[in-house]
Parts: C-alpha cells; sequence; structure tokens
C-alpha cells in the first residue's frame, strides 16, 4: 500500500515526522480522513485526536492537539498544532480537573469574552479526556 508523509510541530518542537498510510484528523466541520493522493486542503483543527495508520502495523499512532492547522497535499500531511501531546502523555485526572475547572468558571462567569473563554476551555478539556479515556480503553 503506498503512503504518504506526516509532520506534525507545535511551538514546542517537532511531535512526529514520518510514513503512514492514513491520518484522521479533527477538522472544524468533522474528523477527515486523509490517504496519498489526497488533493491539496487546508483547514482548521478543534481539539481532539490525530490518529497515524501506519503501514504493515494494526495499531496506530495517536496524538493529542488542542487546535491548529492542518496542511495537506498529494504526498505531504502537515499538522501545524497549537501544542501537541504523544497519546501516553495525556494525564486523565488532570484533564478531568481542567474540565470541572471550565465548568466552575462558566457557573461564574457574567461578561461575553469570559463566557467565550470558559466555553473554548470546557471543549479542550473534554476533548483531552475524552482522549485520554480512548487510550485507556474506556468508552466515551
Amino acid at each position: 500500500m503506498s503512503t504518504i508523509h506526516v509532520d506534525i510541530v507545535s511551538a514546542e518542537g517537532e511531535i512526529y515526522s514520518g510514513v503512514a498510510e492514513m491520518v484522521i484528523a479533527p477538522a472544524k466541520l468533522g474528523d477527515v480522513g486523509i490517504t496519498p493522493r489526497h488533493a491539496p486542503m487546508l483547514t482548521s483543527l478543534r481539539p481532539g485526536e490525530v490518529r497515524l495508520q501506519l503501514p504493515d502495523e494494526e495499531d496506530e499512532l495517536q496524538f493529542y492537539v488542542t487546535g491548529g492547522i492542518l496542511e495537506v497535499q498529494p504526498h505531504l500531511v502537515t499538522v501545524l498544532a497549537d501544542s501537541a501531546l504523544h497519546a501516553d502523555q495525556l494525564d486523565e485526572q488532570a484533564a478531568l480537573d481542567a474540565r470541572k475547572a471550565a465548568e466552575d468558571a462558566l457557573q461564574g462567569a457574567t461578561a461575553k469574552e469570559d463566557i467565550a473563554h470558559a466555553q473554548g476551555q470546557l471543549i479542550e478539556a473534554a476533548a483531552r479526556y475524552q482522549a485520554a479515556q480512548r487510550l485507556k480503553g474506556k468508552k466515551r
């Protein structure tokens, strides 16, 4: 099967560089699947998992991104993440604590900007928690 080169980078540095048979990413309007020779595309990412199906392997590589940009060329996928972690670096309890803090902030928010900020924090924390749960084989 053919492959596509994938680069995942964030402000902290390069997270992954290698090949994959398929890339699944959390685009703003829904998850997208990218295979070799995909049409060029540029889209924003929402918080969630980027999954790489590797050649000749049953398991996937999983990464968590807090958002960013996805650029697709026929033989190259670039994820420019706001921040990114290998899935095994996710801390389920820290994500749960962040979700609770965001929920509390949302309840206490009155200004439009504070509400929007708290909602963004809640979305990011919920996505991080779901990714941590999936990694441990739990249901959503």
